[in-house]
């Protein structure tokens, strides 16, 4: 059933598969069910297992991840639509078949928006690993779609079923949140990192932005956009670029530029991809990050190295890059790894901030 599945980007490990056991568990009970012909959506499919297998019954995907965009299309050779934005859903649909997030706001607006495009008795089958389940989720979908049953665990790995019994229901985000020393405030859609207020990481960042002239920003993982919008406050003019893997980050970051800065909004660029992916070298003349730690579930150091890789592949000589990250993450060592250089420039008990120059 998986053979040949490839996970995006192909990193090599080989302990890395493109599905897991709730995978293998929601495709093993839709065996079991009559769905040829009929509408299916299969929401947040990570590395396109689901997509893949069920290709031939016309679905259709939806994710805010750029990785997933590509493995998906990767997997099942471009054959299915994806939507990558909630707004564009097309139902009614007959069967939802979702993994369920780790980001509980993500799910919930999930919920919401599809709740306009279900009919009475709608079937979701909701996969999960029990070691990130969150118990939040059973209460949103109780109430949001309908009462919920649960499979039997197996690989340390569950279903969760339900059909729509509900009304429509309106999504609270995006959200507006008001950040100190900010004028206005931000817009953070569902799958934001630390939508609901500023993080601690970030906020040592803000106060330690570097000062200089740079005709080329780039704001790599933007999240909300606001590291780079700072930086257009400290720099006039300066050419702004924001990068992240999320979709509904760049959505945030376009809608927050323009609020600050209407009149250079349509010169900005917004690119949704992973790290600085496909775009040209030496582009930048300064590139500040703050990578995450981790890529869905996985935990690890391999997103933090290819976005310092892209980083250093995308500088013009001479070019800076600036990273913030926890005081026991090797970043350092890494930095040192590809650029030859790297200084730390602020740290405190829970972050350091390290630069390298091209």
């Amino acid at each position: 059933m998986f053979s040949g599945l490839k996970r995006y980007p192909e990193r090599g490990e080989k302990t890395l598969q493109a599905w897991d056991a709730a995978d293998e568990l929601i495709l093993e009970h839709l065996s079991g069910i009559d769905h040829k012909g009929r509408k299916i959506l299969i929401v947040n499919d990570t590395f396109g297992a689901l997509s893949a297998a069920l290709e031939d019954n016309g679905v259709s995907a939806y994710t805010d991840s750029y990785l997933s965009y590509k493995a998906i299309g990767l997997n099942t050779h471009g054959k299915i639509r994806i939507h990558t934005q909630l707004c564009d859903l097309e139902g009614p649909y007959d069967f939802v078949v979702m993994r369920v997030p780790k980001n509980m706001s993500f799910f919930e607006d999930i919920l919401c928006r599809l709740s306009r495009h279900l009919q009475p008795h709608t079937k979701l089958i909701c996969g999960y690993m029990i070691k990130h389940q969150a118990d939040a989720s059973f209460e949103l979908l109780n109430r949001i779609i309908g009462q919920t049953t649960t499979s039997l665990a197996r690989k340390k790995a569950r279903l969760i079923f339900a059909s729509y019994e509900r009304t429509p229901t309106p999504s609270p985000y995006p959200l507006e949140v008001r950040i100190a020393t900010f004028a206005k405030p931000f817009t953070n859609h569902s799958n934001v990192f630390s939508r609901e207020k500023l993080d601690i990481g970030t906020r040592y960042l803000l106060e330690h932005l570097p000062k200089g002239t740079y005709p080329r920003v780039l704001d790599l993982g933007c999240g909300n956009g606001i590291i780079g919008i700072a930086l257009q406050k400290l720099n006039p003019k300066s050419h702004l670029v924001f990068c992240d893997e999320s979709q509904m980050a760049i959505e945030s970051a376009k809608a927050n530029y323009a609020s600050y800065f209407p009149a250079l909004a349509a010169h900005a660029e917004f690119h949704w991809t992973h790290s600085f992916e496909g775009q040209a070298a030496e582009s930048v003349d300064l590139v500040v990050c703050n990578p995450p730690f981790h890529q869905g579930n996985a935990i690890g150091d391999f997103t933090a190295r290819e976005m310092f890789q892209d980083a250093h592949r995308c500088l013009a000589k001479g070019g800076l890059l600036r990273v913030i990250g926890n005081t026991h993450l090797p970043y350092p060592q890494m930095l040192k790894q590809i650029f030859g250089n790297a200084q730390r420039v602020a740290s405190g008990p829970k972050f350091a901030i390290t630069d390298s120059v091209k």
